[in-house]
C-alpha cells in the first residue's frame, strides 16, 4: 500500500496555525490591544487620524482590530474574516501613519503583517471552534 504524505504531515501543518494564531494574537493583544484599553484616555490623546475620522472612531477600529479579532482567531471562529481588520490597520500604520519608518523601525508591523496574510490565506487548521478543514473551506 502507497502512503499517502498528507497524511502525516496535516497533524504538523495544524499545530503550526494554531501555533501561529496563538504566537500572532497573543503578540498583538499584549503590545497594542490590552495597553490601549488599559489607558483608552492616553490613548485617545495619541492616536493619530490619517483619514480625519476623529480621534474616536480610529481608536475604536483599532481596538476592534486588535483585541477582539486576536481572540476570534485564537478560538478559530471567522478566522480568515478576523484577520482582516487586523491587515487593515496594520497596512494604515505602516504605510500611512508611519511612512517614515526604515524596515527595522517598523518591523514588528510588518512581522505582524506576515503573520496574519499567512493566517488569512491558510485558515485556522483542524483545531478551533471552526477549523478550517470543515467549515471554514477556501
Amino acid at each position: 500500500m502507497k502512503r499517502q504524505p498528507w497524511l502525516y504531515t496535516a497533524p504538523r501543518i495544524d499545530l503550526g496555525l494554531l501555533f501561529l494564531r496563538l504566537a500572532g494574537s497573543f503578540m498583538l493583544l499584549y503590545v497594542h490591544g490590552i495597553p490601549k484599553i488599559l489607558h483608552y484616555a492616553n490613548q485617545l490623546a495619541q492616536i493619530e487620524d490619517p483619514f480625519g475620522l476623529g480621534r474616536s472612531l480610529s481608536l475604536w477600529a483599532a481596538i476592534f482590530a486588535e483585541v477582539l479579532c486576536p481572540i476570534a482567531i485564537v478560538l478559530g471562529v471567522a478566522t480568515r474574516l478576523a484577520c482582516l481588520p487586523i491587515i487593515a490597520v496594520l497596512l494604515i500604520a505602516m504605510l500611512a501613519v508611519h511612512p517614515d519608518w526604515s524596515v527595522a523601525e517598523g518591523q514588528f508591523g510588518w512581522l505582524l503583517l506576515i503573520i496574519f496574510i499567512t493566517i488569512s490565506l491558510c485558515g485556522a487548521g483542524r483545531w478551533g471552534l471552526l477549523p478550517s478543514g470543515t467549515k471554514e473551506t477556501p
